[in-house]
């Protein structure tokens, strides 16, 4: 999580750059109920005291609204078609979301 809320201030500061100033938040979709809970309560507890660095970028991030965590269920994250080995109904349920399109299939 701390890696995509850096590519967000990235993305950020290059739309600037080119004018397009973004308002909003970005929504940043995380399967880990647990990760969305200690990003965004500001206390830390005991459990949690080794991931405060890596927590602080983003609990910043969150709270100057750069970033707004969004819960997905596990099935349905994008990301796992590149990190996870999946079954192939999986793999073509998740390739259709993308709406990826071959160029060598006639049209």
């Amino acid at each position: 999580m701390e890696f995509a809320s850096w590519e967000v201030v990235w993305l950020r500061t290059m739309a600037a750059k080119f004018l397009a100033h973004q308002s909003r938040p970005v929504p940043l979709f995380c399967d880990s109920t647990a990760a969305i809970h200690i990003a965004s309560n500001p206390f830390f507890h005991e459990r949690t005291k080794y991931t405060e660095g890596d927590c602080h970028q983003v609990c910043d991030r969150i709270s100057v609204g750069f970033i707004n965590t969004i819960h997905v269920r596990t099935g349905q994250q994008l990301a796992d078609i590149f990190t996870k080995p999946l079954f192939s109904t999986q793999f073509n349920a998740l390739l259709s979301k993308m709406a990826l399109k071959s160029i060598y299939l006639p049209s």
